[in-house]
């Protein structure tokens, strides 16, 4: 099973909108077939595998990361496929999440006699796919703030400059958690005082490109900014302003997608763009902005995970804060479970969870 969660890590931006599966046959003790689950080549892990296996699966042992489908999709059921070979046992490490799918597809194994274990591993199998369960049961991207500050929560000098604060190593992991993503979001503040071009440049292959996403009120997205310039299709502006106004129309005849969206106060409605970027298939959103974009964003609840570096440095009360928003507001937030600390030096990382994105896969496994 180790095995088969290494091979579905494979999958990171290369199953969405899919889940990431690896799956492994074994026979006396000897493995006879492997795969993992990449969307363009449409077939699922445990095809792979039993391509791979040939007449050797039969009566072979199946370990999956996830529970094989039972539904037509873009590909036949993978139990009538693990059926028709023959397979003598399934260890799965957990249920799908999906509602079409949840224990259904081994209880299908095991009407055809196949013995089924379920849940090795399965904490680990979960964190894999804790974005696709969240998509998959609410429609909504699993959403992950990323912010960079010093050990007193500043994360810049100025509001109008870059402040650069980690080392090599923790922006090499930033690229990795960015990787990670299918859409970025960040605000005009940030675009506006950075210029950034937002790529994902950790060298690793992709199944679709990095939605770079921008929330911008009254759309003053300069044309000739890194990120429009940079942009093939795959810059998206959110905005106030109506559609046929000269500066959408002008970011539209560059290649920048233009939606407008209905207010909250003053700025875009943060909650409809995520609807909206869940309706186009973004399983994983990472926001990276400002002050605004992160207070906004914790206060509107829809943060799922944090991933916060601290540099080993300070600023002072005169800096700007990681989240411009009121405790009051955020008491119902504040305490992050499943808490981890890595050194990534000389910085730290610290990761938490404010939600479980498997609360609703639970309720509907109890109907």
């Amino acid at each position: 099973m180790t095995r088969a969660l290494e091979l579905a890590r494979r999958g990171v931006a290369l199953a969405h909108p899919n889940p990431m599966v690896g799956a492994v046959l074994v026979k006396h003790g000897v493995i006879v077939g492997e795969g993992f689950h990449k969307y363009a080549d449409r077939d699922h892990a445990e095809i792979v595998a039993l391509q791979q296996a040939g007449s050797k699966a039969w009566g072979a042992t199946l370990y999956v990361s996830l529970e094989p489908c039972c539904t037509t999709g873009r590909t036949a059921p993978c139990t009538t496929a693990l059926i028709s070979a023959k397979i003598r046992q399934v260890y799965g490490a957990m249920q799908d999440p999906n509602p079409a799918v949840s224990g259904k597809g081994y209880e299908a194994l095991d009407r055809a006699g196949i013995a089924v274990q379920v849940g090795l591993l399965e904490s680990e199998a979960k964190k894999i796919n804790e974005d696709f369960a969240k998509w998959i049961t609410t429609g909504l991207p699993f959403v992950t703030l990323k912010a960079a500050m010093t050990l007193d929560g500043q994360i810049a000098v100025r509001a109008t400059e870059t402040t650069p604060l980690t080392g090599e190593a923790a922006r090499a992991e930033a690229q990795r958690i960015r990787h990670r993503a299918d859409a970025l979001l960040t605000g005009i503040g940030t675009v506006l005082a950075d210029d950034p071009l937002l790529t994902d440049r950790s060298g690793e292959p992709r199944g679709r490109k990095l939605l770079r996403v921008v929330l911008d009120s009254k759309l003053r997205l300069p044309l000739k900014s890194q990120l429009v310039l940079s942009g093939k299709g795959d810059v998206l502006v959110y905005t106030n302003e109506p559609l046929d106004s000269p500066r959408a129309k002008a970011l539209a005849t560059v290649g920048v997608e233009v939606v407008s969206l209905p207010k909250n106060g003053e700025r875009v409605d943060l909650v409809a763009a995520i609807k909206d970027l869940g309706q186009r298939q973004i399983v994983n959103l990472l926001i990276e902005g400002g002050a605004e974009i992160n207070g906004t964003a914790l206060a509107a609840d829809v943060v799922d995970k944090v991933a916060l570096f601290y540099a080993p440095k300070f600023i002072g009360n005169d800096g700007v804060p990681m989240a411009r928003a009121t405790w009051k507001r955020l008491t119902h937030l504040a305490t992050l479970s499943n808490l981890t600390v890595e050194s990534h030096q000389p910085d730290i990382l610290v990761e938490g969870y404010f939600h479980d994105v498997y609360r609703n896969h639970r309720k509907n496994r109890k109907r």
